[in-house]
């Protein structure tokens, strides 16, 4: 096997200029590309560049919200740049060194929000950190908490223009440097969201809660994914203190809302640091990854199934979905990546890099597809598996691709969005970065292109998911213009437009989220914070739900 390409100058999280704002890429090919290399020996190339900032600061939903950051001189549509990622084809045992060219995927990593000043206090019965029932739902007919009539979220409306369903504003009593809003779930006709101490179900058509489950401290990991029968597990800390462990594992059942087991995470060794776990679901097997090691638990009992081993190369983290894949360390700045049998954590095949390479992201699990980078060479890759963890192709196109992956406590190697792998499409969807930007299908099989649409408008498109064997995407909104649910046909051509949110008062409360979590279930589509600061000059947009 061959190694991976050049990329070229940029801001990132490897060594280099200050990570903020957008990458630079250079003009004209790349100085280091086409030079006569000696075999296996790859050229010195330059540095990848910067996560995208998309965050936003937080603002109460009545107010205006600070224009986001832009991309810095010399940075615009990807036709203008026309930076090229050339990728040689794989053979066997390392990956291939391309000639000319760069190879240039940047995360699209979000800023953590200011420490902020507490909210008000929950009212009624409801436990310090978790919500009140109902008394935040506004339901855009103009009579919802803490508006005026002639703030109704739909007025403004245009024909043609779906409406905001209802919008949810914090009433949950948080400490003074804020909360995380870990997760969310969509289950039936229930969007379900963790925040600060609770989990709470509230009804997709009008807002109302349905139930909390409370827990006795922070939560402090979570992962958007669940069981076949609506069951997922959080991590909370073993005490109140800036010290304590996120050690706790609880699960609970999203469809019936009630709490299940609760069990305790156990050392493995001395060195066992649990400050920022990350989860991870496949079929009946929980995956707990944290720093330098991982284990696994029974989703049903919470009863442990396997941890690091004695020898060999140890898993670092866990990545779930349809299958488990993990992430190992093997010495000597060696890495590997590993098919698991999820019950018992034996290795079903192995794919050894070269030296100096790791894998930072997971964007699927079956197909497998990773993003790797060598810190040493400023390289990066991303890379399809087979089945049989054979590598199956690496993508190579035009343009400069950006992926939203979290830089919070909860991250892990699954914690990115605008990324949709499509098995049986045979197609994996990226985004290109900035705005008016494009949305790209490469080939799982060749790593080629197979078609590119622009978003326009000035406003970016976030792929969402795979539904249908179309792509839907999420065209995100101005301040006076609302966001739109887009569906891509697999071939290529043009979108369908699945709902078009109102402009008027409803869209600056739109684009104001502060890099929300978004999903589209049953034609709503649903907008929740990460973050909570308690400081806005008025009510905190907490979750926003848009339809027909």
């Amino acid at each position: 096997m061959t190694n991976p390409p050049p990329v070229p100058e940029g801001y990132g999280h490897l060594p280099g200029p200050p990570q903020q704002g957008y990458g630079h890429p250079q003009p004209g090919p790349n100085p280091y590309a086409g030079q006569p290399q000696q075999p296996q020996q790859p050229p010195q190339p330059q540095q990848p560049p910067q996560p995208p900032q998309y965050a936003q600061q937080p603002v109460g939903y009545g107010y205006p919200p600070p224009m986001p950051p832009g991309p810095p001189p010399g940075a615009g549509h990807p036709a203008k740049r026309k930076t090229t990622i050339l990728i040689a084809a794989a053979v066997a045992g390392v990956l291939a060194l391309g000639t000319g060219g760069f190879f240039l995927f940047a995360d699209g990593e979000g800023k953590k929000e200011p420490v902020a000043q507490p909210s008000s206090s929950a009212s009624g019965d409801a436990k310090p950190g978790a919500p009140s029932p109902d008394a935040s739902v506004d339901d855009g007919d103009g009579n919802g908490t803490g508006r005026a009539e002639n703030e109704d979220l739909n007025a403004g409306r245009k024909p043609g223009e779906d409406k905001v369903l209802w919008l949810k504003t914090n009433e949950i009593e948080l400490p003074g440097s804020g909360a995380e809003g870990p997760a969310q779930w969509v289950v039936g006709d229930t969007v379900v969201k963790a925040v600060y101490k609770s989990v709470t179900a509230y009804g997709a058509a009008d807002g109302k809660q349905r139930w909390t489950v409370s827990f006795p401290a922070e939560i402090c990991a979570a992962t958007g994914q669940a069981t076949a029968d609506g069951k997922t597990v959080l991590m909370f800390k073993n005490g109140e203190s800036s010290s304590a462990d996120c050690d706790q594992m609880k699960q609970v059942d999203l469809k019936a809302g009630k709490e299940g087991w609760t069990k305790e995470v156990p050392k493995e060794g001395a060195f066992d640091i649990m400050s920022s776990p990350s989860l991870s679901i496949t079929g009946d097997t929980l995956g707990v990854s944290r720093l330098g090691k991982a284990s696994a638990f029974k989703m049903s009992t919470g009863d442990k199934l396997f941890g690091p081993p004695d020898q060999g190369c140890k898993p670092d983290s866990l990545a779930g979905g349809a299958k488990l894949v993990a992430i190992a360390g093997c010495g000597n700045n060696a890495e590997e990546l590993q098919g698991l049998d999820p019950a018992t954590g034996k290795a079903l095949w192995n794919y050894k890099w070269a030296e100096g390479w790791n894998v930072s992201r997971v964007y699927s699990t079956d197909p497998l597809v990773v993003d790797a980078t060598k810190k040493a060479t400023k390289e990066r890759v991303i890379a399809v598996f087979g089945p049989d963890g054979k590598l199956r192709s690496q993508l190579t196109g035009e343009g400069k691709f950006s992926a939203r992956c979290g830089i919070s406590i909860f991250s892990g190697p699954q914690a990115c969005t605008g990324v949709v792998v499509d098995g049986p499409a045979n197609t994996v969807y990226l985004p290109t970065e900035g705005d008016s930007n494009e949305i790209v299908a490469f080939d799982l099989g060749t790593g080629k292109i197979k078609w590119r649409h622009p978003a326009g408008q000035g406003r970016s498109a976030v792929p969402l998911k795979a539904e249908g064997g179309n792509l839907i995407a999420y065209l995100e909104p101005d301040y006076d213009k609302g966001g739109e649910v887009l569906s891509f046909p697999a071939g290529g051509g043009k979108p369908t437009t699945l709902l078009r949110n109102p402009s008027g008062v409803a869209a600056p409360v739109e684009n104001g989220f502060f890099n929300p979590q978004i999903d589209y279930a049953g034609g709503r589509l649903f907008l929740s914070a990460t973050r909570l600061s308690g400081r806005s000059q008025g009510p905190e947009k907490f979750l926003m739900v848009f339809g027909k």
